[in-house]
Parts: structure tokens; C-alpha cells; sequence
């Protein structure tokens, strides 16, 4: 009698507070991964157009798996650079995913034997849905429905990307060269949400050109880098001056 009591009290309160239906976090993990899964489409056009050969690109996609290593070093490559700059602008800008992982271990708390697969998903994508997720369930389900359906479609749609570029030809004749920035780009702008981060990615831009003409192809990447802590010393001195004339009130 008690446990019908307990099962009938369950199906009257529901989930609790603040849970999310799982019907709802998997339709916005699947919205993410295909919308930004079938950019590898540009990935792979752009990585031929490097000269990159097939299994190269498709190698890229599956075991670098970050869209803004990869068109870093496929665009530095295209452009003349070394390769070991290239790989090292790729590594440089890969190195944010070990923060989101530090985050999503305490989050997702997986066990051990699951953690070096599910490493290779801790990208930009994953952590969003995951992070936005209000319990350890859905953040579950939001990190293995869109790293699954972003791993997939991106692989394939890389793979399709090859292979119209080595059927068209020279994809510069077409002007498909600039499809990697452009995708870069569309998928950055969203996320520059406060003053901070847009003046970062301003500094950036005028970092990356002033300096492009002067230095080897994929050093202004790393150059560029620098704006970041520019912008936060900036910040912290100004925050430091602020507070400095609230005291002397």
C-alpha cells in the first residue's frame, strides 16, 4: 500500500524542479549538431583546395575533430605556411577544449573507461548544449546526442566536401577558397555576447592583418592570440582605476 502511495505521489509531482523533458534537450542537442555538422562540407572543399588529399582530409575530421584547428591549418597551409606553424596555430587554438573538459569531468562525472571517448567530443558544441543543460541527466544526453550527431554528419559532410572539390577542379576559380573563413566566422559571431569578447575578436582582426604581409603564413594566427590577455589587462587596469576613485569618495 505504502509504494502505491510512493508511485501515485511520483506521477502527481513529476520530474523535479527545474528538470528539463528529455524529449526537449534531445531536439536542441540534434538542432546544434546538424547545423553545425553539415559546415564540414566547407572544411572538406577548403582542405582540397589546400592540397590536402582525400584521406588526409577525412583524417583531419576524424581524429582532430575541432572545425577551428582544422581550417586554421588547412587555411595556413593554403597560404604557403610551414606545416609545423600550421599544426602549431591548429594545437594553439585546440588547447581550449582541455578547459571545457575540466569543466564537463565535474558535470558529466563519467566513468573511467568512457572518459577518453567521450574526450574527444569536448569541443565548442558539446559544451554549450551540456553546460546549459539545469542537471547532471541532461547534460548527459545533451553532450552524447550532439557530439554523436556532430561527429557523423561532420565526417561525412567532410567527405562529400572532398569530393566535389576534386571534381570541380580549382575550387579559387569558383571562389569555394573562401568558404572555410566564412563558415569560421558565422559559427564565432554568435558568441561574441559582451563588450569584452567583441573587443577581443576586434584586436584580433587587426592583429591577424597588420601582421599577415610581414610574417610566414600561420604566425599571425598566433600572434593574434595576444589580444586576449591585451584585453583583460586592459580591463583589470581600468577596473582597478574605477575602483581606485570609489575609494578616494
Amino acid at each position: 500500500m505504502a509504494e502505491q502511495t510512493a508511485q501515485t505521489a511520483l506521477r502527481e509531482t513529476g520530474p523535479p524542479a527545474g528538470a528539463r523533458p528529455d524529449r526537449a534537450v534531445v531536439r536542441d542537442a540534434l538542432g546544434v549538431g546538424v547545423a553545425v555538422g553539415l559546415s564540414g562540407f566547407a572544411f572538406g572543399v577548403t582542405s582540397a583546395g589546400a592540397g590536402l588529399g582525400l584521406l588526409q582530409t577525412c583524417a583531419l575530421s576524424l581524429l582532430v575533430f575541432t572545425g577551428a584547428s582544422q581550417f586554421a591549418l588547412v587555411g595556413a597551409l593554403a597560404a604557403g605556411g610551414n606545416p609545423f606553424t600550421a599544426a602549431a596555430g591548429a594545437f594553439f587554438l585546440g588547447t581550449r577544449n582541455a578547459f571545457y573538459g575540466l569543466r564537463l569531468s565535474q558535470l558529466l562525472a563519467l566513468r573511467r573507461p568512457v572518459r577518453p571517448f567521450a574526450a574527444h567530443w569536448v569541443i565548442d558544441e558539446t559544451a554549450a548544449v551540456s553546460l546549459a543543460q539545469p542537471d547532471r541527466r541532461a547534460a548527459r544526453i545533451g553532450f552524447t546526442v550532439t557530439g554523436l550527431t556532430l561527429y557523423v554528419l561532420w565526417n561525412l559532410t567532410t567527405l562529400l566536401g572532398a569530393l566535389g572539390a576534386e571534381a570541380i577542379g580549382d575550387t579559387k576559380a569558383w571562389g569555394l577558397d573562401a568558404a572555410g573563413p566564412a563558415v569560421f566566422l558565422a559559427l564565432l559571431a554568435p558568441m561574441l555576447r559582451t563588450a569584452t569578447e567583441r573587443a577581443v575578436a576586434a584586436l584580433a582582426v587587426v592583429l591577424g592583418l597588420g601582421f599577415l604581409p610581414v610574417l610566414p603564413a600561420g604566425v599571425p594566427v598566433l600572434v593574434a592570440a595576444l589580444a586576449a590577455p591585451a584585453v583583460l589587462w586592459f580591463e583589470g587596469r581600468k577596473a582597478q582605476r574605477a575602483g581606485g576613485k570609489g575609494t578616494d569618495r
